[in-house]
């Protein structure tokens, strides 16, 4: 497996990828037929890709033996508080299902945490399992005086700082517009 960031010619495989780590468990039929809906997830990530606060410097992926594409993770320009502080928000972060629990999805993140910290960004949310992620050093985001979107996210909402993060930055977390559309 080699992580790299994502060229023009991987959209597809991302698109795909997407899909397929989203669709409904009762389906293998991921092309959007009409019968066979787009996750929303797929659809999220296109609008991403075409807004504003889309990062190509932040977006990865995960290939194979064979060079194909079987994973991804992107983290998009994100704000904290009423001065709108710069941060991430990470996802979707997918993982074909052939190739999940092998940890594809760790070196993703590991990836995109590393990239985010070099670049000099002060912290990371997102909304997600906190046993899966925490093991990356994810807290709930009340944890640094971050309130989620949605209340009701409650500790599925979690940050992750960096090393520019300072213990000022506090409020409101917004993500990138595209978001408000999920």
């Amino acid at each position: 497996m080699l992580i790299r960031r994502e060229t023009r010619s991987d959209i597809d495989a991302i698109r795909a990828v997407t899909s397929a780590a989203f669709a409904k468990s009762d389906t293998s039929d991921t092309t959007g037929t009409p019968d066979t809906p787009v996750p929303v997830e797929t659809t999220l990530l296109d609008e991403l890709r075409i807004s504003d606060d889309w990062l190509p410097a932040l977006s990865f992926v995960a290939t194979g033996d064979r060079d194909e594409v079987i994973g991804h993770v992107v983290c998009t320009r994100g704000h904290v508080g009423s001065d709108l502080a710069l941060a991430l928000g990470l996802g979707p972060l997918s993982v074909h299902p052939a190739h999940q629990r092998r940890g594809v999805g760790q070196a993703l993140v590991h990836a995109v945490l590393g990239a985010a910290d070099a670049f000099g960004e002060s912290l990371v949310a997102l909304l997600g399992s906190p046993a899966y992620y925490g093991r990356f050093g994810f807290r709930p985001s009340t944890d640094y005086g971050i309130t989620a979107p949605d209340p009701a996210w409650g500790d599925y909402f979690q940050v992750r700082t960096l090393t520019a993060y300072q213990p000022t930055l506090k409020g409101a977390f917004t993500y990138a517009e595209p978001f408000n559309h999920v």
